[in-house]
């Protein structure tokens, strides 16, 4: 699986998951959402994703 895959995978977890946590639990888990989001939105310009340095770190993913 190729390291953007893995990214996009996480990155979609991780917003269903707040907002599952904003709409059973506390709608402050939203935050989490917004993060990730604009994290996907800095790395579409800058091409800086800190969760791909650690996937390279890891060894995981294939980089293309």
């Amino acid at each position: 699986m190729k390291r953007e895959d893995i990214i996009r995978m996480f990155a979609g977890t991780v917003i269903l998951s707040s907002l599952a946590l904003a709409h059973y639990h506390n709608p402050n888990w939203l935050w989490l959402t917004t993060f990730v989001g604009f994290n996907l939105f800095q790395s579409s310009l800058t091409g800086f994703c800190p969760l791909a340095i650690f996937l390279r770190k890891l060894g995981l993913g294939r980089s293309n």
